[in-house]
């Protein structure tokens, strides 16, 4: 006969709801405890009966994922984080490509998909503060990325700020002194690129040195093609740098190629680095240095904090803002002095 999560409880020695508890992805479970769960769920080959648990409980046994474009590696490898944090609670998770537009965005919100689910983590570029009111939904909702609203959402994020004026130090304390940027986008109100560039001001102004704006270079996107394109802008403006801060790795690894290909060397002519500690950055020749924004823990932590108010079942529950600690990943492209 199939295991039952009775079998698992004799087990394991523990509850008959503390087994149910782990099964359906409760957050608020001892890391030992659960872990003497799962052996025993391993050893006995519990198969959980999905469609008798979806009847019961009236959910779906699927989350949504909303992220503005997968070919940017660093959504592509936050979806694959996602997808593992839902696995673990045997969810499945559905992934929608925004392209960043606001209409998309807005419509997502209101589409009859998300009834085939039980709740959506959504990074929204597009959107304003004027559509905060769009955010009032019948469905539990975590947000991930820069966009603020004023309105009671849990979101999960970065620390962009504390992150960039840190990796401008890093390299200010390794001897650059002229650091170019790569990344603003003077478009944008309040966001990654706004605030990454706030952060390198701060560090700047910190060490006493000048902001010089011909050291810095516009990028609306933010893929390869685009660092290589500013990087050129900046060779051609007669621009004097010792050291480029790509505001994602993709910025730094396009602008990298370029450098290398007018004869400038890595690290020794100029430092490069980026943002995100995406796995190719591990792999370049030479390979980046970056700053590691947290993006696993982003992930899990939305998985668990979605889940958390599913679990909740629409119970009032105060909004929450989460922050990821970061950290300075040092390879080749910009080593400490």
């Amino acid at each position: 006969m199939a295991a039952t999560l009775h079998d698992v409880a004799n087990l394991a020695g523990v509850s008959f709801k503390t087994v149910s508890n782990v099964v359906n992805g409760y957050p608020h479970i001892r890391p030992a405890t659960r872990e003497k769960v799962e052996r025993a769920i391993a050893e006995l080959g519990y198969k959980p009966n999905l469609s008798a648990r979806s009847l019961r409980s009236g959910r779906t046994g699927a989350i949504a994922l909303a992220v503005p474009e997968l070919n940017l590696s660093y959504f592509a490898e936050l979806a694959g984080f996602v997808i593992a944090a839902a696995e673990r609670s045997e969810l499945v998770t559905l992934v929608e490509q925004t392209g960043g537009d606001r209409e998309r965005e807005l419509a997502l919100l209101q589409s009859p998909r998300l009834r085939m689910t039980d709740g959506l983590i959504l990074d929204p570029l597009g959107m304003k503060q004027e559509d905060a009111a769009a955010l009032d939904v019948s469905f539990p909702l975590v947000l991930l990325g820069e966009r603020t609203f004023d309105w009671p959402c849990d979101h999960v994020t970065m620390r962009n700020l504390d992150a960039a004026r840190a990796g401008t130090e890093y390299l200010i304390e390794s001897g650059r002194r002229r650091i170019a940027v790569i990344g603003e986008n003077e478009d944008e109100v309040i966001g990654s690129a706004r605030l990454r560039l706030r952060g390198y001001r701060e560090a700047l102004e910190a060490h006493g040195i000048a902001y010089d704006e011909r050291l810095v270079a516009r990028a609306t996107l933010w893929h390869r093609a685009d660092g290589a394109r500013a990087m050129h802008e900046l060779l051609e403006r007669g621009a004097e740098f010792d050291a480029v801060f790509g505001f994602n790795d993709t910025l730094a690894l396009g602008a990298m190629r370029v450098l290398q290909e007018a004869g400038l060397r890595v690290p020794e002519d100029v430092a490069v680095l980026g943002f995100d500690d995406l796995d190719e950055a591990a792999y370049s020749i030479p390979s980046l240095t970056t700053i590691d924004p947290g993006r696993e823990w982003i992930a899990r932590t939305a998985v668990e904090t979605l889940l958390e108010r599913i679990g909740r079942g629409g119970s009032a529950l105060p909004p929450r803002t989460k922050l990821a600690d970061f950290g300075i990943v040092e390879r080749e492209s910009a080593p400490r002095a």
